[in-house]
């Protein structure tokens, strides 16, 4: 074996380290977290037990806000592992690590030198271990637009046929993981790119009359048999779900105009002081792009790469900037081409800067800190003054190890050095504060509370509880969750169940549970302190 495929073997060897230990290690070691999380787990559940391969249902009810690929993808996992959380969050983690994967081998032909550091940086990156790690859509559409990408500048290099087919195949599976927005995020960098260049036939070009019919032969066979089968589909998901999603606060999602840049900054994080500057040297490029005057990073580099990756980045924040409705991964398409800028700029620097490699190892130390502080966050307690003594000297030694490594063996180092404040916070988080999160965090400690109480089987229902334990509760009950109020969940039946059965409540409702149930008895079975929640056991109704 030759010299340069055993590098090779050892560097696809860390790669697929880094990318087990980021996105499956301990993938169950706390329960599912927030509405999403659950909710898609349980609309998977039930398809797979009616075998039914078109439409999404919760509780029984078409349920249309999403398409259809996360759900197969999950099926699939529950049918090779059982129906379990972390099954549900396989897809994920999996669709991560390919990401990666294709991010390594795109630099490796494009940058040679930085494919390893390219994959590290953005494996480790906080958004890309946050969604990689979730049963949701995010981290599906993101990886099939951020590959598309990818394949696109394979094309444009090398103007072969067959990787606009792949762009097209790509575009349709994240058009099936979450509906128009990867295809229209692709129009708009690819046309601002084009834009840039002044180059209008390198957008022209880039349609296809046999990209288009093989991504309608990807797409549409579901989505007719969807509209067949629900004809509200149409209205609910395009009408409801994308349009009024994007221009109105339909579903209560307002933020400021500035929202995504602080998200962006923290997805990532741990490479943020890097990834900065990479930005704003590619700024200038499309600046130079914009003004015809390229000669400076033409020499340099021989092709306009980081002007794309930036386009890449901007294009999403500044697209869901424009939305009235903002949630934290709706930018993850813009993490893997920031990452794929940080690893290049990282890699054609000579020399660190002393305040940039500071100010990275200071970051580092507060990732590990973060990691360390969460479990006393979470139930609001301040740790006690020795740990606190012992958080600041553990953190002082990672920000001085960072930086006396980087400063003694160079760059060489970098990617390593850094991984290992990432992987002890992440190694903290999956094991001593793994019970901490479940029992703030996750309805699974809260059904085992109400199995302790006795509650472990029948009806239950919710009052005045965040919806994150209801959709919770549907999944680790396998249940429908009835609520009280006669304003909840669309999703979820509404109303006072007439037989026995069990309530979740904020503490202290116990008299305003006796004035909505009237006659019927009421007891309470006991409180369950960490999530701010009452258990109650109410009569059946004579």
């Amino acid at each position: 074996m030759s010299a340069r495929n055993k590098l090779l073997f050892v560097q696809l060897g860390v790669v697929a380290g880094v990318c087990l230990f980021f996105f499956f290690f301990q993938l169950g070691a706390f329960g599912l977290v927030g509405a999403d999380e659950p909710r898609y787990a349980q609309i998977a559940r039930e398809m797979f037990a009616r075998r039914d391969w078109v439409v999404p249902t919760l509780n029984g009810t078409p349920w249309l806000e999403k398409p259809v690929f996360l759900y197969w993808k999950v099926m699939g996992s529950y049918g090779v592992f059982g129906v379990y959380d972390w099954a549900a969050r396989i897809p994920a983690a999996a669709h991560a690590s390919v990401l990666v994967l294709a991010i390594f081998f795109f630099m490796r032909r494009y940058r040679r030198g930085s494919e390893l550091d390219a994959a590290v940086i953005a494996a480790s990156c906080a958004g890309m271990i946050g969604f990689g790690r979730g049963a949701s859509t995010d981290m599906l559409v993101s990886a099939y637009f951020a590959m598309a990408m990818l394949v696109w500048w394979l094309w444009h290099k090398t103007e072969k046929k067959l990787w606009l087919m792949v762009l097209y195949a790509l575009l349709a599976l994240g058009a099936l993981a979450k509906g128009p927005v990867a295809p229209a995020l692709a129009v708009l960098v690819v046309g601002a790119y084009a834009a840039v260049r002044r180059e209008k036939r390198l957008f022209l070009g880039s349609i296809s009359g046999a990209g288009l019919l093989l991504f309608f032969a990807i797409v549409l066979p579901w989505y007719l048999a969807i509209q067949h089968r629900v004809p509200q589909f149409f209205r609910v998901f395009f009408i409801e779900h994308n349009l009024e999603r994007f221009g109105t606060n339909l579903y209560q999602h307002s933020q400021p105009f500035w929202y995504y840049i602080p998200v962006f900054l923290l997805a990532t994080v741990p490479w943020t002081f890097f990834t900065v500057p990479s930005m704003v040297e590619a700024a200038r490029r499309l600046v130079q792009r914009l003004r015809g005057n390229m000669q400076e990073s033409d020499s340099a580099l021989g092709d306009d790469l980081s002007v794309f990756l930036v386009v890449w980045t901007i294009v999403p924040v500044v697209f869901f900037s424009i939305s009235r409705s903002k949630l934290p991964g709706y930018i993850l398409p813009a993490v893997p081409a920031a990452a794929l800028l940080t690893a290049d700029y990282v890699h054609r620097l000579k020399v660190v800067p002393r305040l940039l490699v500071s100010l990275h190892a200071l970051l580092c130390a507060v990732v590990l800190l973060a990691a360390l502080m969460a479990p006393f966050a979470l139930v609001k307690q301040a740790p006690p003054p020795a740990l606190q003594l012992g958080m600041t000297i553990t953190g002082a030694v990672i920000a001085a190890g960072v930086l006396l490594m980087v400063r003694r063996e160079g760059l060489r180092v970098l990617h390593f050095v850094t991984l290992v404040p990432v992987i002890l916070a992440l190694a903290f988080l999956l094991r001593p504060a793994a019970p901490t999160i479940d029992r703030t965090q996750s309805a699974r400690a809260v059904q085992a509370r109400l199995a302790e109480l006795g509650a472990g089987e029948g009806t239950v229902a919710v009052f005045h509880v965040r919806r994150e334990v209801a959709y919770g509760l549907n999944f680790y009950r396998n249940q429908p969750i009835s609520h009280y109020e006669a304003d909840g969940p669309r999703d979820m039946p509404s109303g006072i169940p007439q037989g026995k059965h069990f309530l979740v409540a904020r503490p202290g409702s116990f008299k305003e549970v006796q004035e909505k149930v009237g006659r019927r008895a009421v007891a309470s079975l006991g409180e369950f302190p960490s999530q701010k929640l009452e258990f109650f056991v109410i009569g059946a109704a004579q």
